[in-house]
């Protein structure tokens, strides 16, 4: 699609340095400075995370906290977890 950067696959067999929280919400937070997850669009359910990244369930709920505190997405108590919209970057 037009203005969308390419992130590479999830490989859950790569190796990491760090917690594997940090490492989802890292590729989750490039899928959304790519462009595909757009402002206001819900992530996927926690469930439907935990088998796309091949974690358990309290993995995934650390990593949306932490795209929170970056301040990438909102979480809606019963709705679910929404990207927020961007300021363009300066420069």
């Amino acid at each position: 699609m037009a203005g969308e950067s390419e992130v590479p696959a999830w490989d859950p067999d790569a190796p990491r340095i760090g917690y594997d929280y940090e490492a989802v919400a890292d590729h989750i937070e490039a899928r959304i400075r790519a462009g595909q997850l757009k402002p206001n669009m819900p992530l996927p359910g926690e469930r439907a995370l935990s088998e796309e990244y091949g974690h358990a369930l309290g993995t995934i709920r650390r990593a949306t906290e932490l795209l929170r505190e970056r301040g990438l997405v909102r979480t809606l108590p019963g709705k679910g977890s929404f990207v927020v919209p961007q300021e363009p970057a300066n420069g």
